[in-house]
C-alpha cells in the first residue's frame, strides 16, 4: 500500500520496516499494521484536533502536568504554539498511561515507542493470529458475558489501583485477544486523584459494561460495581486482590445539620479572636519616629 505521509518520518529513520495495510480509522487515530524487523506491530497515527469528531475537553484535561508553566501559560492563552503543545499533551497521555498501566500489570497493549506523533505498540491477535475484534462485534453465552464483565471489572480495579480512570471504556475500545479482553484507547485518561469528574467517569465506564454485558446477562444490569469500586477507592481500601459484590448500599443517615451550624460557627469565632489578637498585637508596636 502506498505509505502514508505520517509515517514517511519512521520508514525514514528505521523505526518500521515497511506499512502492511490500515487496521482501522477510529474518531481520533488511524491504526496501520506495520513490520519492525521480524515483528509485525501496529502503528497509532493520531489525527488533527481539526479531523477528530472526539473533541479535547477540560473534563478529561483537568488535572493533567504540562511540562513548563510557559505551556500552560500558552494553553490557556490558546495561542499557536498553546494550542501545538495541547496536542502534543492530548497524544502523550495515551502513552504514559499506557506505559504506566503495562507497569501495573493491567490488560493493555504493550507500547514500543512514540515517535514523530505515531505509537507504536503491539498488535492484539485472536487464537487465529488475526487482528483481534472488538467485544461489539462479538456474540457471547450467558456465562462467557459473566466470564469477561468480571475479568474487565478486575481490570478497572488495577487501573484506579493504579491512579488512572479511562473515562471512555466500552465494547468499542476492548478487543478480545486470544488471553481474553484487551483495553485500547486511553488518550481521554484521567488522574483518579486529580480530576473532580474521575467518580462518575469511572461508573460510567462500569455502567458500559454492565450494559453490553446485559444484553447476554440480564442479572448484570442490576448491579452496582461502579458505586461499590469508587467507595472502597476513597476509602483506601480497595486493592487489585479486593472481592466485590456488586452491591452498594449508600448512606441514608440524614445530616445533622445543627452540628454542622455548630462547627461552622465555632470557625467563625476562632477567625474573630485570631484578628482581635491581631489588631491588638499592632495597636501595641512603637509608632515610627518622624523627622
Amino acid at each position: 500500500m502506498k505509505t502514508p505521509k505520517r509515517l514517511e518520518p519512521l520508514l525514514e529513520d528505521g523505526v518500521i520496516d515497511e506499512v502492511m495495510r490500515q487496521l482501522m480509522s477510529g474518531k481520533e487515530a488511524t491504526v496501520y499494521v506495520v513490520r519492525c524487523g521480524e515483528e509485525t506491530r501496529c502503528a497509532k497515527v493520531y489525527k488533527e484536533a481539526n479531523k477528530r469528531s472526539f473533541r479535547q475537553s477540560v473534563v478529561y484535561t483537568e488535572g493533567r502536568k504540562v511540562k513548563s508553566s510557559r505551556q500552560a501559560r500558552a494553553m490557556a492563552k490558546g495561542s499557536k504554539y498553546g494550542k501545538q503543545a495541547q496536542e502534543e499533551a492530548w497524544q502523550s497521555a495515551e502513552v504514559d498511561a499506557l506505559y504506566r498501566l503495562a507497569a501495573a500489570g493491567v490488560s493493555v497493549p504493550t507500547p514500543y515507542q512514540f515517535y514523530e506523533g505515531v505509537l507504536i505498540m503491539d498488535l492484539v491477535t485472536d487464537a487465529q493470529g488475526n487482528a483481534a475484534p472488538r467485544l461489539n462485534d462479538v456474540v457471547f453465552t450467558a456465562e462467557q458475558a459473566r466470564q469477561h464483565h468480571q475479568s474487565l471489572l478486575k481490570e478497572v480495579v488495577r487501573m484506579l489501583c493504579a491512579g488512572i480512570v479511562h473515562g471512555d471504556l466500552s465494547e468499542f475500545n476492548i478487543l478480545l485477544s486470544s488471553d481474553g479482553p484487551i483495553i485500547i484507547d486511553l488518550p481521554q485518561a484521567v488522574d483518579a486523584a486529580g480530576n473532580n469528574h474521575a467518580m462518575s467517569m469511572l461508573e460510567r465506564d462500569v455502567g458500559n459494561l454492565a450494559d453490553f454485558f446485559g444484553q447476554f446477562a440480564p442479572e448484570l444490569l442490576i448491579t452496582q460495581y461502579g458505586k461499590e469500586i469508587w467507595a472502597l477507592y476513597a476509602k483506601g481500601a480497595l486493592t487489585p486482590e479486593t472481592v466485590l459484590t456488586g452491591q452498594f448500599k449508600q448512606d441514608s443517615k440524614p445530616v445533622d445539620l445543627k452540628s454542622v451550624v455548630r462547627v461552622i460557627d465555632a470557625v467563625r469565632e476562632d477567625e474573630a479572636k485570631k484578628q482581635m489578637r491581631l489588631a491588638e498585637a499592632k495597636a501595641a508596636l512603637p509608632k515610627p519616629k518622624r523627622f
